[in-house]
């Protein structure tokens, strides 16, 4: 099981994830947006559920690496490290520009639900993600390293149904304010730079 401050660090961080608008949620907007707040619910529930189907992966693809050996899924969790540095020095240094909602046009529930599912679940860079950063909330103290990969994969998968939710019925407010703040843009790349970094650091200070 995991333990208190592994779960709160990991809701925190991936909260802090969720609240920078990336391209999932601008999804989610603008279906909201062309069909209204079911549909848009439903792209963020298969956005959700294409995250439940990353993380699975990672867990039984990590776990098979964890019975190899701890050496090499030690190996597998410092490569994550430094993926997640080089994506926040990416982040950091790129250049960025102001939000735009995509169009969309009118799809019924299920196509919606299913379009959200399959955009996630067939980006590579979600699953390099995943693997990247599932591994650095691990703890080698507890036992059943495969229950705490499934448990956070899960968490994670909720927080996004929730927070996609969310995003949807709020999405009149929401896409009013991004309307008018488009700068928001230019400083998401540096926050969720940093969020990476801090990640990699972190790793970092613990095994000093």
């Amino acid at each position: 099981m995991l333990d208190p401050s592994t779960l709160l660090s990991f809701t925190l961080v991936v909260l802090a994830l969720f609240v920078i608008p990336g391209p999932a949620v601008l999804m989610i907007l603008a279906r909201a947006s062309s069909g209204g707040r079911r549909i848009g619910v439903l792209t963020g529930l298969g956005v959700a559920c294409g995250d439940l189907v990353h993380a699975m992966l990672a867990t039984f693809g990590l776990s098979a690496v964890l019975m190899a050996s701890a050496t090499a899924f030690a190996t597998v969790k410092y490569a994550g490290v430094a993926y997640l540095v080089y994506l926040g020095v990416k982040a950091l240094l790129e250049k960025s520009s102001d939000l735009q909602l995509p169009q969309a046009r009118k799809l019924g529930g299920w196509a919606a639900f299913r379009q959200g599912m399959l955009t996630e679940v067939l980006n590579p860079k979600t699953a390099l993600f995943f693997l990247a950063f599932l591994p650095q909330f691990v703890s080698a103290q507890h036992a059943n390293a495969t229950l705490q990969l499934a448990q956070l994969g899960l968490i994670f998968a909720v927080l996004s149904a929730l927070y996609s939710s969310a995003v949807a019925l709020a999405a009149s407010a929401l896409g009013k304010w991004l309307g008018r703040n488009r700068a928001v843009g230019r400083w998401q790349n540096k926050v969720v730079g940093a969020i990476y970094l801090g990640l990699g650091a972190k790793l970092a200070f613990q095994q000093r």
